[in-house]
C-alpha cells in the first residue's frame, strides 16, 4: 500500500504528516485528538470520554467546534485547526480575552473541560458578537463538567462582552 502525506494547519503552523502503519506515521484509524496530543504534542486538547459525549476534546476546524475524539486525522487534510494553544497572542504570549475572562471568573476548577468550553464559546463569538445567554448555553450544551456550575462560564462570557463593548 503506497504511503501518502496529509497537511494540517494547526494554530497557524503547517504540519505535513505521513500516513501509514509504521510507528512514526499517522494511521488511518488515528483520531485528531490522538494526533494533536501524541504526534504534535499539543496536550491542551483533552480526551475525557473518548465517545463524543463530554466535549472536552473540542477544537475548531475551519472555525467550527468539532469533537476531535470522533474525527479521523485523515479527514482533516488541508484543514485549518485551532486548539486552545492557538488562542494566545503569538507576539505577546498573552491569553485570549476569553481565556483571561475564564481565569478572572473562576470558570474552571480541574480545568479538564475548560479548553473545549472556551473553543466552543470562541466559535460562537466569532459569528455572533453579541450573543444572549441562551446562545451561550446552546454553544455549551455539548459540554459536561463535573466541577463547576456553568454560571461561572456565563460570567466569563459576560466579562468578554462588556470589555468588547467598552
Amino acid at each position: 500500500m503506497p504511503e501518502r502525506f496529509i497537511t494540517l494547519f494547526v494554530n497557524g503552523e503547517q504540519y505535513n504528516l505521513e500516513v501509514g502503519e509504521r510507528p512514526w506515521m499517522v494511521r488511518t484509524s488515528h483520531t485528531l485528538a490522538y494526533t494533536l496530543r501524541e504526534s504534535l504534542e499539543l496536550t491542551g486538547t483533552k480526551v475525557g470520554c473518548n465517545k463524543g459525549e463530554c466535549g472536552s476534546c473540542t477544537v475548531l476546524i475551519e472555525g467550527k467546534p468539532v469533537l476531535s475524539c470522533l474525527t479521523l486525522t485523515v479527514e482533516c487534510d488541508q484543514k485549518k485547526i485551532i486548539t486552545i494553544e492557538g488562542l494566545e497572542d503569538p507576539q505577546t504570549g498573552e491569553l485570549d480575552p476569553l481565556q483571561q475572562a475564564f481565569v478572572q471568573s473562576g470558570a474552571f476548577q480541574c480545568g479538564f473541560c475548560t479548553p473545549g468550553m472556551i473553543l466552543s464559546v470562541k466559535a460562537l463569538l466569532d459569528v455572533n458578537a453579541a450573543p444572549v445567554e441562551e446562545d451561550v448555553k446552546e454553544a455549551l450544551s455539548g459540554h459536561y463538567c463535573r466541577c463547576i456550575s456553568h454560571y461561572h462560564v456565563l460570567d466569563a462570557v459576560s466579562r468578554v462582552l462588556k470589555k468588547a463593548g467598552e
